[in-house]
């Protein structure tokens, strides 16, 4: 007798899959509500338009949203010898101190004094968390927020090809954005306006939300062929305690628990898994996740190989999502940050 095989283990080509450059969405639907929404949840799938979600949803559902803001946190300078360099804040400390990304040609020493667009200095502090850390701490002449807010660009995903703009400005940050800090927008979430979510409060749709600073990290490929050996970047994240209430009162009437995006799912997952209400996570969803509180998902398209086309699988089964990607693709969705959106169940 044999024995039955065990769970697949999946490598990093499986989450690979082939996408006309085309539908890289450049810019956002000319309305948020306006963009396409693949329903999922059936063997069929069924395409429809997103502000058709409330309907999508049963009364006593509970909608979770990440509440973070993204900031203009593309910086520009010199160095002293007058070299170009760009930086990209990933997140603010105490004292005016931020941790950030740098492209420049040469490093400049640790001392380094960089002269910055907008008239303000950055005083290079060393390496970020560590001595070997690929981020660098760095020390501004004032308020980071403030500097960021005056002489800063809208940190723009690098497949989106055009400089930052006023529409951008506007559009790459959700309707509900309270807690400054992320660099990349949780893109799901772009698509609620006014009216959709009227729409949920109509149809007795609950709605909680969560904060997580989403990094730069999330655009970071997956570079090895055995999953197991990347890497997670770090993310800060915050679970109120309003929102833990509003899942159990969920749970107690029978509803389901809904993450507006993966970094929602990555925000309760985490604490689920470490019960920590806040602090940083590094948590990796691949398939095989038991999964402790998301019951439902609405998310954007994803890039191959990375660690949210991972996540999906894990949640909604690697054959179904990878077979919802080609109808997207036959369909001409469009996708990634300013692209069309789907509606997933767990299985």
């Amino acid at each position: 007798m044999n024995p039955s095989p065990g769970p697949r283990a999946f490598t990093l080509s499986d989450f690979d899959f082939a996408l006309p450059p085309e539908l890289i969405a450049q810019h956002p639907a000319p309305e948020r509500s306006a963009s396409r929404l693949l329903d999922g949840r059936a063997d069929t799938p069924a395409d429809r338009v997103f502000r058709e979600l409330p309907g999508l949803l049963n009364p006593g559902d509970l909608l979770v949203f990440n509440n973070t803001q993204v900031i203009k946190a593309r910086l520009f300078g010199r160095k002293a010898s007058g070299g170009a360099l760009e930086l990209l804040v990933e997140r603010v400390l105490p004292g005016h101190e931020v941790v950030a990304h740098m492209k420049v040609s040469k490093k400049p020493p640790v001392g380094a004094v960089l002269s910055m667009d907008g008239g303000f200095e950055a005083e290079l502090l060393g390496r970020w968390p560590d001595d070997h850390g690929a981020l660098f701490r760095l020390r501004f002449s004032d308020e980071p927020h403030t500097l960021m807010a005056a002489h800063g660009h809208v940190p723009l995903p690098p497949y989106i090809e055009h400089a930052d703009s006023a529409e951008d400005e506007r559009r790459y940050q959700t309707v509900f954005a309270k807690h400054p800090g992320a660099v990349a927008a949780p893109t799901a979430a772009l698509h609620f306006d006014d009216g959709v979510l009227a729409g949920l409060r109509a149809r007795g749709i609950e709605t909680a939300e969560v904060t997580l600073h989403v990094g730069a990290g999330t655009f970071q490929p997956v570079k090895t062929e055995n999953i197991a050996e990347h890497t997670m970047h770090a993310e800060w994240y915050r679970v109120p305690a309003e929102t833990i209430a509003a899942i159990d009162a969920c749970r107690a009437r029978g509803g389901r628990v809904v993450a507006v995006g993966t970094t929602t799912v990555r925000t309760l997952e985490s604490w689920a898994a470490f019960g920590r209400t806040e602090g940083d996570t590094q948590i990796f969803i691949t398939p095989g996740f038991r999964f402790q509180v998301i019951d439902a998902l609405i998310t954007n398209f994803h890039l191959p190989k990375s660690t949210l086309m991972m996540l999906v699988s894990a949640l909604a089964g690697y054959e179904r999502v990878m077979a919802l990607y080609r109808h997207a693709i036959e369909q001409r969705y469009r996708f990634f940050s300013y692209g069309d959106a789907m509606l997933l169940q767990r299985r």
